[in-house]
């Protein structure tokens, strides 16, 4: 219990027991998806299934965070799988080394309590959002770009990605910006932040809101999407 005694001072340990009982998907293993896995891990979650089809690049040694100059060429999932083992070797995961589609995607999330966006397209989190509702799976959505990111959990049945990329609603992030190393690292703290409050059915989750951050400005903006 030494490992997550500092959980103990903000959860119960009935809370920390169920923690380890769960099962999230991590979709996309790149500058979100490297820090919402490490945090995954050491927060104690007991499965994780991580999915992402693209190998690592020089261009993503700035930023992300398994990206490391030994793996460059490395798929991205399988070394999620081997990072998530030196982190917390307690935690099962399963790696997927090819991306999330509407054929293989019901395989996949089976059984999954969580899903996690760290995706980089519109089209693949619209295609997300419409999967994790016909599975019944919370969707906790995460974007960036410079110095700009965004944060939404969702219901299934809320419909959140689907109104904000669609007619005047519409207000993403831009990718032409590039990506600081800050940034991701931000954007996945408050994504796990909104995955634990749904495993502990406790505090204030960002259902039917949006939450625009702009650290360049020191700015947040939550706008409701009901």
């Amino acid at each position: 219990m030494d490992r997550y005694s500092r959980n103990m001072k903000m959860l119960t340990q009935d809370e920390n027991v169920s923690i380890r009982a769960k099962k999230i998907a991590v979709i996309g293993c790149g500058g979100l998806g490297g820090y919402i896995t490490e945090m995954l891990a050491r927060l104690g979650v007991g499965k994780l299934i991580v999915v992402d089809g693209d190998v690592f690049e020089e261009t993503n040694l700035n930023r992300q965070i398994l990206s490391v100059p030994g793996a460059i060429g490395n798929n991205k999932a399988s070394q999620a799988k081997l990072r998530i083992g030196t982190v917390n070797p307690e935690i099962i995961v399963t790696a997927y080394e090819h991306n999330l589609t509407r054929k293989n995607a019901s395989e996949i999330l089976l059984g999954c309590d969580i899903v996690m966006d760290a995706l980089d397209n519109i089209g693949s989190r619209l295609m997300l959002e419409e999967v994790c509702e016909e599975q019944n799976i919370p969707l906790v959505h995460g974007a960036i770009s410079g110095w700009y990111g965004q944060v939404s959990t969702i219901i299934p049945g809320d419909r959140t990605l689907s109104g904000l990329y669609s007619g005047s609603t519409k207000k993403e992030t831009d990718n032409t910006l590039g990506n600081p190393s800050f940034t991701p690292a931000l954007i996945a703290s408050f994504q796990v932040s909104e995955a634990l409050k749904i495993m502990i059915s406790r505090g204030k989750i960002l259902q039917k809101k949006i939450m625009f951050i702009n650290t360049y400005d020191n700015s947040f903006e939550i706008v409701d999407m009901s």
